[in-house]
């Protein structure tokens, strides 16, 4: 029996809406026609708005010491902008289920594109100052965090889009961002010398552009903005929902506190050991060499994986690549002759290439769509948090046992985060997600 108004059609196609819904088909299996278009759109937007922050965090620190001939100030810059970061990155997942993921990928590729326009245009005008300088990279950071939230939120609808599977998507996507600031910085150096510091942020600003563009045009199944009734009630009130569905699932609480851990050991040692220890040899080109090692392999592991990961179960291939990451950084730490830790390096980086993508797709197979805005935002802001602890610590840990002790502690504490993981029954759940999934 038919209600007035609505048709059999009608009801059959509500009916498998209701099944769809009820049973969780696979967004594969519904898919009518395969297109690429939204999962290549979305990468990008994706390496073009990771190398305009990659120029960015090259130009930034140049444009103040170039304003000042201090470190320190430029340090300071640098700690400032830190600062809304943690706090955007707690609140910018729930900003993505409010207003939706492509609007906030757009909105936040256009602030940081206004933000850095700003710096050459009020130069030319007014001429800069270190407070100008301070709050212009505050005005392009602070919205980082929701454009990087929305565009991971997308990546499962991108990859249903093209058949594609979440292992491929998530190691692609984990290399093109990585290759985004390792060709940032190289390109922002260049420039800093044709054009200068200030104009060098034109080239930022045309790459953010370029990212919103592409997201404008571009559809990705689900990224619009949520109805009325599906969107979260209150900021206070839905960052309080994400962090208590990401406590109380086991394996999301697990790949956080890892990842904390890890980048808690492991920044201070890229952004603090590794600048002192060559600085000391006066040879910044071993420094950059090191640094690209790393990146390399990262880059690497993440695209072998993209192709080869559906092979293997999700936990041992999480586990071990903690464990491998770890003795490499503990060979690293040893400070052998420069062609060896150049290999550690490019080991280390290789072997953690897989855990991007991992956390990526626990948090994808894992979270409700109406949260995953909120469970990507937060389990990003937690590695967040303990970068500047680390920094806050490796600085008089140096100073008071020695570089190459203080380097062995940061070390010993990466492998023991693999250690921990073998020990751990709660990732045991990556295995099972998988075996939903496959």
């Amino acid at each position: 029996m038919t209600t007035p108004g609505r048709t059999t059609t009608d009801l059959d196609m509500a009916a498998v809406c209701r099944f769809l819904d009820t049973h969780e088909v696979s967004a594969l299996e519904v898919q009518p026609t395969r297109t690429l278009v939204p999962f290549v759109g979305l990468e990008l937007a994706t390496i073009c708005s990771g190398i305009g922050n990659g120029i960015s965090m090259v130009a930034f620190p140049w444009l103040v010491l170039q304003l000042t001939g201090s470190a320190t100030a430029a340090g300071l810059v640098a700690a400032i902008t830190a600062v809304p970061l943690l706090l955007s990155f707690l609140f910018a997942g729930v900003a993505v289920d409010i207003f939706g993921r492509r609007p906030m990928a757009v909105g936040s590729d256009l602030m940081s594109m206004v933000s850095v326009a700003l710096v050459p245009i009020l130069s030319s005008i007014f001429g800069l100052g270190i407070g100008l300088i301070a709050f212009l990279a505050v005005l392009g950071a602070v919205f980082d965090p929701a454009g990087i939230s929305a565009r991971e939120s997308m990546i499962p609808e991108a990859a249903a889009a093209g058949r594609l599977r979440l292992e491929r998507v998530n190691g692609i996507h984990e290399a093109i961002w990585g290759s985004a600031y390792l060709i940032g910085p190289g390109v922002g150096g260049l420039a800093i010398g044709f054009v200068g510091a200030a104009g060098t942020f034109w080239i930022s600003a045309c790459l953010f552009a370029i990212g919103a563009l592409t997201m404008t045009l571009i559809r990705v199944p689900g990224s619009a903005r949520p109805p009325v009734h599906e969107r979260p009630d209150g900021v206070l009130r839905s960052t309080r929902e994400g962090i208590s569905f990401v406590w109380n699932d086991r394996v999301l609480r697990s790949v956080a506190i890892l990842s904390m851990i890890v980048v808690g050991f492991w920044l201070p040692v890229e952004g603090v050991v590794f600048p002192v220890y060559y600085q000391a040899m006066d040879n910044p080109e071993k420094l950059g060499i090191t640094v690209m090692a790393l990146a390399g392999g990262g880059i690497i592991g993440a695209l072998i994986y993209s192709a080869i990961g559906h092979r293997f179960r999700r936990r041992p291939a999480f586990v071990l690549a903690l464990l491998i990451t770890g003795i490499a950084v503990v060979g690293m730490a040893l400070l052998p002759p420069f062609p060896v830790l150049l290999l550690f390096g490019l080991i280390a980086g290789f072997a953690y290439g897989p855990v991007g993508p991992l956390v990526n797709i626990s948090m994808q197979e894992r979270t409700p769509t109406e949260l995953r805005g909120r469970v990507v935002g937060l389990i990003t802001s937690a590695a967040y948090v303990t970068g500047p602890v680390g920094y806050l610590v490796a600085g008089p840990l140096i100073q008071s046992i020695g570089l190459e002790p203080a380097f062995m502690v940061m070390a010993v504490g990466v492998l023991v985060v693999g250690v921990l993981a073998v020990f751990m029954p709660s990732l045991r759940g990556m295995d099972e997600t998988q075996a939903r999934t496959g």
